[in-house]
This record gives C-alpha cells, sequence and structure tokens, in this order.
C-alpha cells in the first residue's frame, strides 16, 4: 500500500511540473501549415516619389542655329538663309550661352542667355544692287516663375510665365552691281554706288509656356517645352522702303510683334551631379517695328552639358 501511495505521488508531481508551462502560456496558437504573417506583401511604391526640396541646374547649350527669313533695318530688307550646318562659316564672334535653373518644392525659376554674330552676302535687285553684305548681332535672355503641377522625381509638368528680352543689331551694305547700264538710272535716282545702313533696338516680349520631363529608362529622360510670346506688347508703326517706278518710297507695314519656341530632345544623367542634353530648338520672331523687321526662324540642334546640385 505504501508504495502504490508513493507510485502516485511521483505521477502526480511528474504531472504538475510537465503542464506547469502550458498552464502558464495561455491558450495554445493554431496554424495552417503556411505562416501567413511572413507572406504580407510590402505596400507598392507610390507612381510619383517626391523630389527632394531644393534642386540647382546650371547648364552651357550649344545651339548650331541656322537663321532663315527677313531682317532689315531702317526700312530697309533683306532676305537671310543660313543653314545650321553652315552656321561655323558665317560666324564672325563665337557664339556665348549660359541657363540657370532653380527649384523650390514645386516652384521653378529659370533664367538664360545667349550671343550670337553672323555674316553673310545677299542680294537687292529692287534697289538696282546684285550684291549686299548683311551682319547680324543678335542676343536674347530669357526668365519665367513655373509652377509644377506634376512634381515627381522621375518627372514633372511645369506651367511658366515670363519675359523674353531680345536685342537686334543690323548691318547693311549694298554695292554697285557692275551693270553699266544702270549707272544713270542710279545717278537720276541719286543712288550712290555703295550704300549703308546700320542700326540696332531691343524689346521684351512677355512669354507664357509649358514644359516637361520624363524618365524613360534608367538614366535616360525625354524632355519637351514650348511658348509663345509678344502678343503685340510692342507692335506700335512700322514702314519699309520701296521702289515705284523711278523714286524709292517709304510705305507704311503692318507692325507685330509675337514669337515662338519650341524645343526638345532627350537627357542623359552621366553621373548623380553631371547631365547632358541633345535635341533641337526652334525660334521664330514676327516682328515689326518703327523700320526695324526681324522675320527670322532660328533652328538647329541644341547639346548642353551641365551640373546639378
Amino acid at each position: 500500500m505504501k508504495t502504490k501511495l508513493l507510485f502516485l505521488t511521483g505521477v502526480v508531481v511528474t504531472t504538475i511540473v510537465v503542464s506547469t508551462p502550458i498552464l502558464f502560456a495561455g491558450p495554445e496558437q493554431y496554424t495552417d501549415e503556411k505562416d501567413y504573417s511572413k507572406e504580407i506583401a510590402p505596400a507598392p511604391k507610390s507612381w510619383c516619389e517626391t523630389p527632394p526640396l531644393w534642386e540647382v541646374r546650371v547648364g552651357a547649350p550649344g545651339w548650331l542655329s541656322g537663321l532663315s527669313g527677313e531682317t532689315g533695318v531702317k526700312g530697309v530688307v533683306d532676305s537671310v538663309d543660313v543653314k545650321f550646318d553652315q552656321l561655323l562659316r558665317h560666324l564672325t564672334h563665337f557664339p556665348v550661352a549660359l541657363s540657370i535653373e532653380a527649384r523650390y518644392g514645386r516652384w521653378d525659376f529659370y533664367v538664360a542667355g545667349q550671343y550670337i554674330e553672323v555674316g553673310t552676302s545677299a542680294t537687292l535687285p529692287g534697289l538696282l544692287f546684285t550684291d549686299a553684305n548683311v551682319h547680324i548681332k543678335n542676343a536674347l535672355a530669357q526668365w519665367y516663375l513655373g509652377y509644377r503641377v506634376i512634381n515627381c522625381d522621375k518627372g514633372f509638368l511645369s506651367l511658366y510665365a515670363g519675359g523674353r528680352w531680345t536685342y537686334l543689331l543690323g548691318d547693311l551694305s549694298i554695292f554697285d552691281n557692275g551693270d553699266a547700264r544702270l549707272t544713270r538710272l542710279r545717278e537720276f535716282l541719286g543712288i550712290r554706288n555703295r550704300l549703308d545702313f546700320s542700326d540696332s533696338t531691343s524689346w521684351v516680349d512677355p512669354v507664357i509656356g509649358l514644359r516637361g520631363k520624363w524618365r524613360i529608362w534608367k538614366a535616360i529622360s525625354l524632355y519637351a517645352g514650348g511658348d509663345v510670346g509678344g502678343f503685340n506688347a510692342n507692335a506700335d508703326s512700322a514702314f519699309e522702303l520701296h521702289r515705284r517706278g523711278r523714286t524709292i518710297v517709304r510705305e507704311s507695314v503692318d507692325s507685330s510683334d509675337w514669337s515662338y519656341l519650341v524645343a526638345g530632345g532627350l537627357e542623359f544623367q552621366l553621373t548623380r551631379n553631371l547631365w547632358l542634353q541633345t535635341g533641337w530648338r526652334y525660334l521664330k520672331y514676327d516682328y515689326r517695328n518703327s523700320g526695324f523687321t526681324d522675320e527670322l526662324e532660328m533652328s538647329g540642334p541644341l547639346i548642353q552639358a551641365g551640373l546639378n546640385f
């Protein structure tokens, strides 16, 4: 009897010792064969991640723009046609260009400028001459304040407004064409064997536009933009000189002030802070005021390298 009592006591003690962890551990957690808590997918990344608060970009654009259209000073208008692949032969000074862009949040500020001088030959048969030299100095500076309606790390779309300052200086020299039959006619009309016209003007156009950029693959982005300016803000009165019979007369023409800019291409982020743009830029003026005419188209490939901070 004593032996049985000791045996039962041992069994009870062993059961209590073995069961204690289970009793104090609370109810047992039952799961299926799979542990679903380990298979919860992370939240997907947003398609539009916000870029850093600040960004500054400085660029040195090289624009091989051809010139075509009409230009004139003091009412004498001439045609110019220099293709972009001929530009280097007609440059009289090395062009200068610079662009600076700063962004804070969704707000953009941009300023850029360039200066170019081109010389070429032309003809003015309407004034009894066939030989002419044209020298054009053109400078422009543009600035704007923009707001990004789309502001993502991979791309943006910005609406902007600002101004474009344009400076135009034209030197026009026309010469005796050497035709002896016209000598007395020029004398009768009072036209010398050489005529020189030179003058300059400048004006500021209000500008509104749209531009954007979107990363299409790794470090390659597609960019494009365009604007329209002028809105006849500087239009007043204009005139040109024309031959009428044996006389040279001054005729009034419609004054105008419009400008259009379109550009686009690819941007390559070469390193963390170095970028390169290649593309095409087109700028068209429709400006007639006083005796000045600027109806030139500037079009050609654009290559720009720069730094971003």
